[in-house]
């Protein structure tokens, strides 16, 4: 008896398995499974004609089994995540209700725009779910180049806008490639942890350190601070949770402590008389800059010791109409004013949850790639929701970056909804990607 006995056997065992993608692993582990039965018995003396028979029938029924497998390893949806994710995005519809304050278009129509970005954004996340996000894992090497190639394309022809040099040109449309080539950078970053074991070499290891801080300055040349610490925070968290040898770890954790401390004092030298300098000073002390810097921090704590536990409802206040970037950078501002504390304490501890689920869902994989793109993906909606809240609370410094799926549409949504899409996909594939499988022998 021949393995092609072995091949109707597994034929069977997955006519019964609906999801495709789990037919090869399948087939793989059985095959091996019924080898090591096929010799354990070849080791008793019996012919291996014989004992290739006796493995397939002590395997018991193949349909049986092909029943039990299609229910262990059916492609799963995180329901309760993709739950909080609507319950998040419904309150970026309140934030538009009353219109946008010193904006002359109406509610309804920001309302509408909004329902347009989330409809791509759902389509966006469909694109990133049904498929295999393994094939990503060697691509990190061309992912990363991209990333650097057009950080460096921006700041060479990018346009300068309110002071940053983050859009460039496509057709009649302004990008900004920096969110672009920080989801690069996620992805590529992923790969590298997963494999970084093979940058055993001192060789390797210098290439290792020296690609983890060019994002980080041309980030910071931009200037885009915020992005180098999200970028810092998701390969950090990457690095932690990766399986890497000791003396590596070492070499690299060294490396990158010691520049980790020259950069920073490098930026803020360079930076005094710039963007960076001001907007520190303003934070410390914004009564130094009263009618400059200064007065978002002023107005900030007034509009919130005025909103109170229920709000003050869509109204067009002088102190809140003076705030710029109210349905972006300071979404949750507007929310608590307009809808109070106690609403503002609820999208705390749902924008919590959310994230608490995610990282929890990092640990439901073995596969390792997975697992770091989930973390790294936690990551990504933690730093921006903290700092957004944090500096609306006074905490940290004033940066331009929106609320996780609450501020109005644009390319950090598609971002956001790209991530997403990734996570539920290792989440719905986290039983076609196991390292071991467990089969009851059953004799029908």
């Amino acid at each position: 008896m021949s393995l092609v006995n072995f091949d109707e056997f597994l034929n069977k065992v997955t006519s019964r398995i609906k999801s495709k993608e789990a037919h090869s692993f399948i087939k793989k582990e059985l095959t091996n499974h019924l080898k090591e039965l096929s010799e354990s018995f070849q080791k008793r003396g019996i012919p291996k004609k014989e004992a290739h028979e006796m493995a397939i029938q002590s395997m018991g029924n193949p349909f049986t089994i092909g029943e039990r497998l299609n229910r262990i390893h059916r492609p799963k949806m995180d329901w309760f995540l993709v739950s909080l994710f609507i319950i998040i995005a419904s309150s970026s519809f309140l934030l538009l209700l009353g219109g946008i304050p010193g904006i002359s278009l109406s509610g309804a129509t920001y309302l509408v725009r909004q329902a347009i970005w989330y409809g791509i954004a759902f389509a966006v996340i469909l694109s990133f779910l049904f498929f295999d996000y393994s094939k990503l894992k060697d691509w990190w090497g061309c992912l990363y180049l991209s990333g650097v190639g057009l950080l460096i394309y921006t700041l060479l022809f990018g346009t300068y806008i309110q002071g940053m040099i983050r859009w460039i040109s496509v057709g009649p449309i302004m990008v900004d490639s920096s969110i672009l080539s920080l989801f690069l950078f996620f992805i590529a970053w992923a790969g590298i942890m997963s494999n970084i074991n093979n940058f055993s070499s001192l060789r390797k290891q210098a290439l290792l350190v020296m690609m983890a801080w060019v994002p980080v300055i041309l980030f910071a040349l931009m200037p885009h601070y915020i992005f180098s610490i999200i970028y810092i925070c998701f390969v950090l968290t990457m690095f932690a949770f990766s399986h890497v040898e000791k003396k590596i770890a070492l070499t690299f954790a060294g490396a990158n402590i010691t520049i980790g401390m020259l950069v920073p004092a490098a930026i803020l030298i360079s930076s005094r008389d710039v963007y960076f300098y001001y907007r520190f000073s303003a934070f410390f002390d914004p009564s130094s800059d009263q009618l400059g810097l200064g007065y978002m921090y002023i107005i900030v704590r007034e509009v919130l010791s005025n909103a109170g536990w229920f709000g003050n409802g869509f109204t067009r206040d002088v102190n809140i109409q003076s705030l710029p970037g109210l349905h972006t950078d300071f979404a949750f501002i507007y929310l608590v004013y307009t809808m109070g504390w106690l609403f503002g304490i609820f999208l705390c501890l749902i924008l919590l949850l959310f994230i608490f689920r995610i990282s929890f869902n990092a640990f439901r994989t073995k596969d390792m790639f997975g697992r770091l793109l989930v973390l790294g993906g936690a990551v990504l909606f933690t730093v921006p929701a903290c700092w957004n809240i944090l500096m609306g609370l006074g905490i940290v410094p004033i940066i331009g970056i929106s609320l996780p799926l609450v501020s109005y549409g644009g390319l950090m949504l598609m971002l956001y909804a790209a991530v997403l899409g990734l996570i539920l996909n290792v989440y719905r594939r986290k039983d076609i990607v196991e390292t071991s499988m467990h089969y009851t022998s059953s004799r029908k």
